[in-house]
């Protein structure tokens, strides 16, 4: 597991806004701190998922020093954002009806997802 900075900028009248230095386009917001914190932990996560599918490399976590002497970011609060290793795929067996097999296919393909991608959308959904 790695930490990566994020930082944090706050304008008057809009929500907090969080990019990575060390991933250029990984940016997010939320209307509380808490809130931010907790999609920059998502779309860090999610950016780094997406380097790994495109081969691309995962940068080195940069220091703090070198991130605050931009001067771009000295406005900004900085805080580390761990990134979990990356999720293996595991293949599951469950048992149900054919009839629910059927509706969770055609709700699958009526979003445009796999059968996979759509149960485990639903079940992150229901955990929340």
């Amino acid at each position: 597991m790695a930490d990566y900075i994020a930082l944090i900028h706050k304008e008057p009248d809009s929500d907090y806004g969080v990019s990575f230095p060390d991933f250029p386009g990984c940016i997010t917001a939320g209307a509380t701190l808490d809130e931010a914190k907790v999609l920059a932990t998502e779309a860090l996560a999610f950016h780094v998922e997406g380097l790994i599918e495109d081969g691309e490399p995962i940068p080195i976590p940069s220091s703090l020093d070198d991130v605050m002497t931009d001067r771009a970011h000295r406005d900004a609060v900085a805080f580390l954002v761990s990134l979990p290793e990356p999720a293996k795929t595991v293949r599951v067996n469950i048992t149900m009806s054919d009839r629910d097999l059927a509706e969770i296919d055609a709700a699958a393909k009526a979003r445009g997802m796999t059968r996979s991608a759509y149960l485990v959308e639903a079940a992150k959904r229901a955990a929340a």
